[in-house]
């Protein structure tokens, strides 16, 4: 399942290098995907937006059982 996630991850980051950020995989545990939110993006207003309307979304699509992603 990491791969899938970072596979998905590679495939967001150079929307989110263009505004200056990146994500970061940091674990799995069971359905929930931890990640960590990089440069403009870990202090940007609209990072909430980010991570559960782009990241989340995207994930979900593409990874079977994963059920939420939060930034840590």
């Amino acid at each position: 399942m990491k791969e899938q996630i970072e596979s998905v991850l590679e495939a967001i980051r150079p929307a989110l290098m263009a505004d200056g950020g990146n994500v970061e995989l940091v674990d799995v545990e069971g359905g929930t995907v931890k990640v960590r939110l990089q440069g403009a993006c870990g202090t940007c207003p609209s990072s909430t937006y980010t991570l559960k309307l782009g990241i989340e979304r995207m994930i979900k699509e593409y990874v079977p059982g994963v059920e939420e992603v939060v930034a840590v």
